[in-house]
């Protein structure tokens, strides 16, 4: 099922295809406590493939898979086969994943390449031709996509609501929740 207008979108690195095959069949996906987005507590993820994925399909958004909940645990117990990792020992939030879908169209990086995390909406997902499209530029979508962020941080105890604002925060504070790197 597509994701509707209104739901929280967190565009997410694939390094590679062997985390695109976990994503497919185990039906999770991994990130670095350390690097990981302020707020998990996401409808959907969609996946930007990195340049491992070949000349074809690096660079773009292919998938989404809906989120169905997320637990801290180690490298070392989501990758059992590589126990003397460098970061086997550090902390990983482990991403549930509903069935991955294939979006209409993909979605071309464009001159973007870098990014980590990056929040849109699923209006902008559904309707964008390159990843620079994901991105919220006017003030009431700014506004809507700041409020979904700040009751799903609050509604996952990450924060408590007195902490947060209620006015936006600028465009560059929004990317850096998302470890979005605003240069293309």
């Amino acid at each position: 099922m597509p994701p509707a207008e209104t739901d929280l979108i967190l565009v997410a690195y694939l390094p590679a295809p062997r985390d695109w095959e976990i994503a497919r069949v185990l039906g999770w996906y991994r990130i670095p406590l350390r690097h990981a987005p302020k707020v998990i507590e996401v409808d959907y993820l969609a996946f930007y493939q990195g340049a491992a994925f070949g000349e074809e399909h690096r660079w773009r958004i292919e998938y989404i898979a809906p989120v169905r909940g997320h637990e801290l645990t180690t490298r070392a117990a989501l990758l059992r086969d590589e126990p003397h990792h460098p970061r086997a020992h550090e902390e990983y939030y482990k991403v549930q994943l509903g069935a991955p879908e294939r979006l209409p169209a993909p979605i071309p990086a464009g001159h973007w390449k870098r990014i980590t995390f990056l929040y849109t909406t699923g209006e902008r997902l559904l309707s964008a031709r390159s990843l620079a499209d994901l991105t919220v530029r006017d003030e009431e979508e700014r506004q809507v996509l700041w409020r979904s962020l700040r009751d799903r941080a609050i509604q996952g105890g990450s924060y408590r609501a007195e902490d947060l604002p209620e006015v936006p925060l600028d465009p560059a504070l929004l990317a850096l929740l998302g470890g979005m790197d605003l240069q293309p």
